[in-house]
């Protein structure tokens, strides 16, 4: 008799334990792959002196975007820099993508001409060429998948692995503003449906709005830190959000952390619209996700040379192995910080 197999829910395992779940049993075989699954980004050897980095990134209509309030021209864009900000998060330039998209009948040669336009604008503000990519049909909606092609030296390349014990924690930009944008779209399309004749309130919250249709991927960063010779332990994305990030990093690293919430840089129209809505800003910063800054490590040494920069914050510092990973209030309390994943809603 064939034995039947139980059923597993994937919120069993949650978003990172399916994907360890998943992809365990690959192992690299060829002596080109340098790394494979678990990091931002592929890393393959191009010569002895560099390797090509490569990332894949999908966007799924009702998931990660809704067409009701999400303009064509945006959310092309938002996919490009999407793709490149693992690139980046490898401390990699990108160079070339590929796009492929799956489309429902619902969707116009006009709508898809204004979505390649909005991919057209970000690969020439980051000097990327696209390349080719695939369409497909599809009945419940829109698929946008980006392959993002980098390059680095090999000494340059990082990983997530690499963070020591009392390195400083530092991040890119700020925090929450997307999150909130999106809770802003959802609040007036609500309160908007069905009126005829009436317009979004959104006097006062554009950074908001910016940040969540329109976010730019931190190749600024990059360049800025090549030519400080500034070279990071440890390096990701914030696509999750900095809890769940931040946990990657300690996982991979083999370490714990400790960031302060008065170090945070949340945007400043995030307390004001949280205050609104009744949203914690806090909140928004940790488990927003969608900020696609930069969050690093690196020694101590490195404070000066790093804080000479601009735009970055340091939140925090590494702690030993097994010690956790702590929000610390101002009052010395810690508060543990726990990684959400597949909580994204359009």
């Amino acid at each position: 008799m064939t034995k039947i197999k139980g059923r597993t829910e994937i919120a069993q395992l949650g978003e990172f334990g399916l994907i360890d779940h998943l992809t365990e049993p690959f192992k690299a075989e060829r002596k080109s792959t340098i790394k494979g699954v678990g990091d931002d980004a592929a890393v393959i050897a191009a010569s002895e002196e560099s390797s090509i980095v490569v990332s894949t990134d999908t966007m799924v209509e009702g998931i990660d975007f809704d067409l009701r309030y999400f303009p064509p021209k945006h959310l092309g864009y938002k996919a490009v820099t999407k793709g490149i900000s693992d690139v980046l998060a490898m401390n990699a330039i990108p160079e070339q993508i590929t796009v492929s998209i799956a489309v429902s009948s619902k969707i116009s040669v006009e709508f898809l001409q204004d979505l390649y336009d909005g991919i057209k604008f970000a690969c020439h503000e980051a000097e990327v060429d696209m390349v080719g990519g695939d369409t497909s049909a599809s009945i419940n909606g829109l698929v946008i998948n980006i392959t993002a092609i980098g390059r680095a030296k090999n000494e340059a390349i990082v990983y997530r692995s690499g963070a020591k014990v009392n390195d400083l924690i530092c991040i890119t930009g700020s925090l929450g503003a997307p999150y909130m944008g999106l809770k802003l779209l959802q609040r007036e399309s609500r309160v908007l449906e069905g009126v005829v004749g009436e317009k979004p309130q959104f006097e006062g919250y554009e950074y908001l709005l910016e940040r969540y249709l329109k976010p730019r991927a931190r190749y600024d960063i990059i360049r800025s830190m090549a030519e400080e010779n500034i070279v990071p332990t440890a390096m990701i994305d914030l696509s999750d959000g900095l809890s769940s990030d931040l946990m990657q990093i300690c996982r991979s690293s083999l370490c714990g952390a400790r960031i302060y919430l008065e170090r945070m840089p949340i945007a400043r129209q995030c307390n004001a619209l949280g205050e609104e809505m009744h949203i914690d800003p806090v909140t928004a910063a940790l488990n927003g996700g969608e900020d696609y800054e930069l969050l690093f490590t690196l020694p101590l040494s490195q404070r000066d040379k790093i804080a000479s920069l601009g735009c970055i914050d340091i939140i925090g510092h590494i702690t030993e192995p097994n010690t956790g990973c702590f929000l610390v209030t101002p009052d010395g309390g810690q508060i543990e910080l726990r990684a959400q994943g597949f909580v994204k809603q359009a």
